[in-house]
């Protein structure tokens, strides 16, 4: 009955093909109408995996009470001072609340008027008054500053230390190396250099950590949901401000974009990156290919434009199907070219046998209908099943290329045994003069059928031996590894992930009150796993009443000094000089060990090159010092200032941050221990889930997505092989023939997963589709093979089958190519996962499915035909 529907279809086609062809016209350019209209790609990865799952829940509940949150853009600023950061950021971040047109919001986590007043209060007792004393022993050095915030200022102030060391009141060695952050920042002026200073090291005589030279913004960006890029607006704004204010490297600041927006923006522009050029190589290498399988311009012609024609379908109803294509689901298009051009070129290659047979072209795409349509059909069909087994699972990603593949495996048969005979008959390819496949093979045919059983005892002998590598199978479960190391929004999510303190390993809580989130605190910090908690009442500080003594006391002292009644006039340029000089001399007269009389020396010839040079220079020093003081005096103005903090006094911007608008209270766990490590990660999560089952954060979500795609790979697996199973029993209708053709499937698996350990080439979240296309590709092959052999084929390698295989696995590996090559790594991955699972197939396929089929049941006892004859001849 199959063969004759085929049949029938294929006259039908022939006999009207303008009418199919003028019809796939039709509905091609309808498709691409509905696709430039409708083309949409979502390259949020958190959108992979089902929204229904419980721990998905957990995680939209968190960003529905918090939707701040989400959709940002974190802006990291690096300077080579603290005060060069503060004070960069703060005009960055005053620049772009300027333009609520492209931002909602602007918001400096680690800044504002509150923790410029109440920083000190965070410290602890002892901390508090070891700062306020470090500020009283720089007293006089602030006051002359203070009063005298020039370059003149610096040098009297600076001249303090000689002045000091002399009298026994200082240690110069105490001095050491901030007077050397002196003498490189005066050298670095003096060679036109990249530099700043930080006055809190030479205050306080300690280098800043590296975590104060670096400022947080976070702004919530205006996004337009229609361009491919939503957030590239508001990018574009932020750099433009960053060159607008000079926050460049040769000015000693270094702006990054990182955060959900930028990740989604540049993981499409990575994607988008030498697509083209790659699109062109491939179609340019399978077109190569056709032409050696075809041999002919037209047959070629009439597969790439069914091709085609499938391709625009498919893709209209897979974005009819999904609504928008996503960073796995939009690889469909690989997959239907390298599948859906074996149906094309199984159709074509048959089609030669037959016209070689056959002068009359009707009737040769009649026989080839006849001869192919059947095992295209069951191919069709098992690889639509092996797709359609991943669409009830919960990794979105898959399910959707499943759905899309799985329709595309049933247009892409249609459109070949349719449209490539009526484009045939239209385009008249000549008769074929030669036979086609490879008699020469014919004698590695009878040597592999003498050798038959030695050679699968071998077989089973080397894939058993590797079966312990199967133990060692694994699953990169760090969607980080999918993207580009190189694009800035993830080199500097990385950056920032050396830092413990950044917060990105923490694990968020929501409690109905902030009495049961502080409770909640209470119990997760017993947990040896965590290593601090936060919470709203985190930001009210203990102890206060002692630490705002403290400041007070400090603050009677040093008020009059860092607010003078009066300042100095503006020093000339003559008065400065003689300042510089005389600091130079007073250095110079410094005798110590033999490290700080060298470094006097060097600072008293750094102060005379910038006294003797030109007035440029002296006005360059100027700026690079005095701004960064003022804003280090105002800092500590505003340290001074401190009042008690409640609750009810919090800034409602940072209890937004913790309290939602419906009285959630949100609870901060950090983890204690290597957060790169995987293992830790597993404990930790495991830890907080038992105290809080409603835990969420990136430790518990990136264990329970690897968790749910490996869940979704054995339940699609175990669902394909139950449906190929059925379907090839219906059509079969042998159980041996059904183990046959499953076999071979089942071995090119293991192969698979066995050479991958070899290669160190672990499974992630994208490379993981080449499972279901061993299914696909390595179920059709298969089926061409027992179905030739059902029919009496007794030379499988030397028959115009292996031809078509072999060339049609050929076009596979180019389309392949253009994922292997690509510059994203997840692409990548998938491409080299790809080429190794087409590999073991058509091995599979093509060399030990023959050998374990054996002679067939009843070899074809029909005359010879014409190829033969002329072979023979």
């Amino acid at each position: 009955m199959l063969q004759m529907l085929m049949v029938g279809c294929a006259r039908a086609c022939c006999r009207a093909a303008w009418l199919v062809i003028v019809l796939a016209t039709l509905g091609t350019a309808g498709a691409i109408g509905y696709m430039l209209s409708h083309f949409a790609i979502d390259t949020n990865t958190s959108q992979l995996i089902s929204p229904s799952l419980p721990w998905r829940q957990r995680e939209l509940q968190l960003d529905a009470a918090f939707s701040q949150r989400i959709d940002t853009i974190v802006i990291v600023v690096d300077a080579l001072s603290p005060e060069l950061a503060d004070g960069s950021a703060r005009a960055l971040a005053r620049e772009l609340a300027r333009q609520p047109q492209h931002f909602h919001a602007v918001r400096q986590p680690d800044a504002g008027a509150f923790f410029d007043r109440s920083g000190l209060l965070f410290l602890s007792t002892a901390e508090v008054e070891g700062a306020t004393e470090q500020m009283i022993r720089a007293q006089p050095f602030l006051g002359t500053l203070a009063a005298d915030p020039t370059l003149r200022g610096f040098a009297r102030a600076l001249a303090f230390l000689p002045l000091g060391a002399r009298s026994a009141h200082i240690r110069m060695e105490d001095y050491g190396k901030p007077l050397a952050r002196v003498a490189d920042t005066l050298e670095g002026l003096a060679a036109n250099a990249s530099t700043a200073f930080s006055w809190g090291e030479l205050m306080l005589g300690e280098a800043p950590h590296p975590r104060e030279l670096r400022r947080f913004i976070r702004v919530k960006p205006v996004l337009d949901y229609g361009a491919l890029q939503p957030g590239a607006v508001a990018s574009d704004v932020i750099r433009g401000a960053v060159q607008a204010l000079g926050l460049v490297p040769e000015n000693g600041v270094a702006v990054r974009l990182t955060g959900p927006v930028p990740l989604a923006d540049e993981e499409f522009g990575t994607l988008a990156e030498g697509a083209l050029l790659n699109a062109v190589v491939t179609i340019a290498a399978v077109l190569v290919i056709l032409w050696l399988a075809l041999r002919s311009v037209r047959i070629i012609a009439a597969v790439v434009i069914s091709l085609f024609v499938g391709l625009a379908l498919t893709a209209a109803t897979g974005l009819a199907m999904v609504g928008a294509f996503n960073l796995i689901s939009v690889a469909f298009a690989v997959l239907f070219v390298g599948i859906g051009v074996d149906f094309g070129i199984q159709f074509a290659v048959r089609y030669r046998h037959e016209r070689y047979r056959h002068d009359d072209l009707g009737a040769a795409l009649v026989c080839a209908a006849k001869e192919a349509g059947k095992p295209l059909a069951l191919a069709a069909a098992t690889s639509a099943a092996g797709f359609f087994a991943f669409v009830p699972t919960d990794y979105r990603g898959v399910a959707e290329l499943g759905l899309i593949a799985g329709a595309g495996m049933i247009i892409a048969f249609i459109t070949s045994i349719t449209i490539l005979p009526a484009l045939l008959v239209v385009l008249k390819p000549p008769a074929e003069t030669a036979p086609i496949g490879y008699r020469q093979l014919a004698p590695i045919d009878r040597f592999l059928a003498r050798h038959r059983r030695a050679i699968l005892i071998l077989s089973g002998i080397a894939v058993a031996a590797g079966l312990p590598l199967l133990r060692d199978v694994r699953f990169d479960f760090n969607p980080l590894n999918l993207r580009s190391p190189q694009v800035e929004s993830v080199a500097t999510l990385l950056d920032l992930m050396q830092d413990p303190a950044s917060g990105l390993d923490t694990i968020d809580v929501l409690a109905p009150s902030l009495s049961a989130a502080t409770e909640l605190a209470q119990r997760l910090d017993r947990l040896p796993e965590v290593s601090r908690t936060l919470t709203l009442n985190s930001f009210v500080p203990d102890a206060q009443e002692e630490k705002l003594a403290i400041i007070a006391d400090a603050a009677a002292l040093l008020a009059p000094t860092l607010t003078p009644s009066a300042t100095e006039a503006a020093a000339s340029d003559s008065q400065t000089i003689e300042a510089l000089r005389e600091t130079a001399a007073a250095f110079a007269e410094i005798d110590g060990n033999d490290t700080v009389t060298a470094l006097c020396r060097r600072l008293a010839a750094a102060l005379l090159a910038l006294a003797g040079g030109e007035p440029a220079r002296r006005v360059a020093a100027e700026n690079a010092l005095m701004a960064p003081l003022k804003i280090r005096l105002e800092q500590m103005r505003q340290l001074l200032k401190a009042e008690r903090v409640a609750l009810d006094s919090l800034p409602a911007d940072l209890v937004r941050e913790w309290i939602s608008e419906d009285g959630m209270a949100r609870v901060e766990v950090a983890l204690k221990g290597d957060g790169h490590d995987n293992e830790t990660l597993k404990r930790f999560a495991a830890a907080v889930l038992t105290v809080a089952p409603n835990a969420t954060g990136t430790p518990i979500l990136i264990q329970e997505s690897a968790n749910t795609v490996v869940d979704a790979f054995v339940r699609a697996a175990a669902f394909a092989l139950i449906s190929i199973t059925l379907i090839l029993l219906i059509v079969l209708r042998r159980a041996s023939d059904v183990l046959l053709t499953l076999v071979p499937l089942l071995l090119a698996s293991v192969v698979t997963l066995q050479v991958m350990v070899l290669l160190g080439l672990p499974l992630n979240f994208a490379n993981i589709i080449a499972l279901p296309l061993l299914l696909g590709v390595g179920v059709a092959f298969k089926i061409y093979y027992v179905l030739a052999w059902r029919a009496g084929e007794t030379s499988l390698l030397a028959s115009s089958l292996t031809r078509a295989v072999l060339f049609s696995a050929l076009t596979t590996a180019a389309a392949f190519a253009s994922l292997w090559f690509s510059r994203h790594p997840g692409t990548s991955s998938m491409g080299r996962l790809l080429g190794l699972s087409l590999i073991t197939t058509l091995a599979a396929a093509v060399l030990f499915q023959p050998i374990l089929m054996g002679p067939p049941r009843q070899p074809k006892t029909d005359a010879p035909s014409k190829s033969l004859r002329q072979s023979s001849d």
